[in-house]
């Protein structure tokens, strides 16, 4: 995996005002910040987000750290289908399921997601998790408009 390298296809990122807030963002909840929310946890919810939205370098740069911080190589392959698993705890499946609704939007109320985080997360928990999904998903959004796209050298 060492050999792989990203290059942008359609713009510099730099080129736009916006990477400087979502700079700001990522030192506030990426996967560097010194969060509240157990670490292991909020690297799974980034990891879900960067395959939800089919962001090649984010899930690659996600799945290394996670791996990298401890996480086993079965949850991290199976977070595509963590709801049909027995790998991962309710409460990180509560977590992951508000992590999917935030993400993809919900027809059923997303009141529900939230109600289901209450047993398992205090009221700042909850808005760090969903600081951290936002802040995934303002990152997964601006690599795919870029065109990051992964190669070998």
């Amino acid at each position: 995996m060492s050999s792989v390298k990203f290059k942008n296809t359609r713009f510099n990122p730099d080129s736009t005002p916006f990477l400087d807030i979502a700079k700001q963002m990522a030192q506030a909840f990426g996967y560097t910040a010194d969060l509240t929310t157990d670490k292991n946890l909020a690297q799974l919810l980034r990891l879900r987000v960067a395959q939800k939205n089919e962001c090649a370098y984010c899930v690659i740069l996600h799945a290394k750290t996670a791996r990298e911080i401890g996480i086993s190589e079965e949850k991290v392959d199976n977070i595509s289908s963590w709801y049909n698993s027995e790998l991962f705890t309710t409460k990180e499946k509560a977590a992951l399921a508000y992590c999917d609704a935030l993400t993809e939007g919900t027809k059923v109320g997303f009141q529900k997601f939230h109600k289901a985080m209450e047993g398992y997360f205090s009221e700042v928990e909850i808005a760090e998790i969903a600081a951290i999904v936002i802040n995934m998903n303002v990152w997964t959004r601006l690599k795919l408009a870029q065109g990051e796209i992964p190669y070998f050298e």
